[in-house]
């Protein structure tokens, strides 16, 4: 029998195909009738495997989350395990920017967000914080990677350097951040991560100190 033309659906070939479509075009261009489009089929065929776009927008944020490594918090400290999960938070996020809006957006109920966020609660308590500043270690952790991901900073200025140059004196260097906008954000998050880390641990002092 003759193989056919088109290789066969599947749920991985699905949310790969959807995934690259939200890398290359954004998240707001994808729909079903788009994806079918670049998997070179009819729209009603990809509904046998996700039933609406919502469930396959939540497969993809599952597996980028899969990602996420909480190990640490097994048997670091909890500022390094806080620093080691940030960080492959982050790797995890960057791969995909444009899909960052929808996690950042998404209920708190998909299995691998809640696996990670029991991993990060249980090891900050077990090291003696409080759970409600774990939580809020947990929430603050969050907003500086998700930040840190939804687009480039240094990536943002023209390398035009007549942009800035006459209007705007102290940016007479920004044109040649774009060249080096990947080290500039990588060094920024890490300057970020450890005065957070930081001052936590200063607070850490105070409230195990204090009970």
């Amino acid at each position: 029998m003759a193989r056919p033309r088109v290789p066969l659906l599947s749920r991985d070939r699905i949310r790969d195909a959807a995934l690259a479509l939200i890398d290359r075009d954004g998240l707001a261009e994808v729909s079903m009738r788009k994806l079918a489009a670049e998997l070179g089929v009819q729209a009603a065929s990809l509904y046998g495997h996700y039933p609406n776009k919502d469930e396959l927008l939540d497969d993809i944020a599952a597996r980028v989350m899969s990602r996420v490594d909480t190990s640490a918090f097994d048997s670091a400290p909890w500022d390094e395990a806080l620093a080691s999960w940030a960080r492959s938070y982050r790797t995890a996020l960057a791969t995909h920017p444009n899909f960052v809006p929808y996690l950042a957006a998404g209920p708190g109920r998909r299995a691998e967000n809640l696996r990670a966020a029991d991993a990060v609660h249980g090891g900050l308590v077990g090291a003696g914080w409080p759970p409600r500043y774990a939580t809020m270690i947990g929430a603050a952790t969050r907003y500086l990677v998700m930040g840190s991901t939804v687009g480039s900073f240094a990536g943002g200025f023209a390398d035009d350097v007549q942009v800035y140059r006459d209007r705007y004196p102290h940016l007479n260097q920004a044109h040649l951040l774009r060249a080096i906008a990947d080290e500039i954000d990588d060094d920024s998050f890490e300057l970020a991560l450890t005065a957070f880390i930081g001052g936590l641990r200063t607070t850490y002092v105070t409230v195990v100190s204090t009970g």
